[in-house]
């Protein structure tokens, strides 16, 4: 595909760059917006990679649940630093481009990574209900072997349809105005660079939305159904207490992940505009991955047990490497 300079106004190709809008209309507040987006940056991929070592370096919490909250943990970490990074950068640039091959790039590891994580969510569900309403069977339905094939089933999906889908968009030829009103290379707001008919892939983008994303939505809202009929017919109170609060966490965060999400790919276009687009794209992408690990720590008494074990074993490794040092030079 052939791209040559325009104009704006003018229905020729577009060059080799396309210009992300963003927040450009915040002007001097920029700044501010950086210095927010840095802060939430680092304490999302500190908080999830810190989830990941805790439950690494503790055997206790080397089961199927945490083995899944890790591939969330790493989705995360790749979700935010596929965009934040750039985002950033152009917050304090004048010229806020990205090649075409960047922006096929970013929606590249965007969309799988986003599709990916609605599979690990429904997945996450699916182990819930196993471990709430088959206890008796837990260990041998979630082997190590089988969560092993639902990770990789979650990742198989995500890569293969968000690759085709990918593909097909940039197949496309762009034209107009190269100016994207959003930070970053979303599908809604490319599609509408094409100067052909997208109704095809506008009907394929939703059919994918409805299929992969109401698809595990829909399973989680089964799993759940089926884990809170087992609850309610629990005889102890202690008991359901603490049947709902192993799956409180997991519920939280797929209230913020879905809501975010449905609202953006499948709300009626009569109430979408660039702003409220770009607003529920931050919380996805930078407020999600922030509250993930605080609510799967702080509601957790293993992963805050774990915590504690792991400083105090820090603390005493270092107290006794500076004792021995002590005696050595004595």
């Amino acid at each position: 595909m052939i791209y040559s300079e325009n104009n704006p106004g003018e229905n020729q190709t577009i060059s080799d760059v396309f210009i992300l809008v963003g927040f450009s209309n915040l002007k001097k507040l920029q700044i501010i917006l950086f210095l927010l987006l840095l802060v939430t940056c680092l304490v999302a991929l500190m908080g999830n990679l810190l989830v990941i070592l805790l439950i690494k370096l503790n055997p206790s919490l080397h089961t199927p649940m945490y083995f899944f909250l890790v591939n969330l943990s790493f989705l995360e970490i790749c979700y935010t630093s596929s965009v934040v990074p750039q985002l950033l950068i152009h917050l304090l640039a004048e010229q806020k481009t990205i090649t075409i091959a960047g922006c096929a790039a970013q929606m590249y590891v965007i969309t799988i990574m986003g599709l990916t994580q609605c599979c690990l969510l429904a997945v996450m569900a699916y182990d819930r209900y196993v471990a709430i309403c088959h206890p008796l069977h837990y260990r041998t339905i979630m082997s190590g072997r089988a969560c092993a094939q639902l990770v990789g089933a979650s990742w198989i999906i995500g890569i293969s349809v968000e690759v085709a889908q990918t593909t097909w968009i940039f197949s496309l030829p762009f034209c107009g105005s190269n100016r994207i009103h959003h930070f970053f290379c979303d599908i809604p707001p490319v599609l509408k660079m094409a100067c052909t008919d997208t109704s095809k892939n506008k009907i394929m983008v939703l059919t994918l939305s409805v299929l992969f994303i109401m698809g595990p939505f829909l399973l989680i809202a089964v799993s759940y159904i089926c884990i809170m009929s087992t609850i309610l017919k629990l005889s102890s109170a202690e008991g359901r207490r603490k049947a709902f609060s192993t799956c409180s966490s997991h519920l939280m965060v797929v209230t913020l992940f879905y809501g975010a999400a449905l609202f953006t790919y499948l709300r009626p276009k009569s109430i979408s505009t660039p702003e409220s687009d770009q607003m529920i794209s931050l919380v996805i992408i930078v407020v999600v991955p922030v509250l993930n690990p605080i609510i799967y720590t702080l509601r957790n008494k293993e992963v805050k047990g774990a915590f504690r074990k792991t400083v105090e074993k820090s603390i005493f490794s270092h107290n006794w490497r500076k004792q021995r040092m002590k005696n050595t030079v004595s």
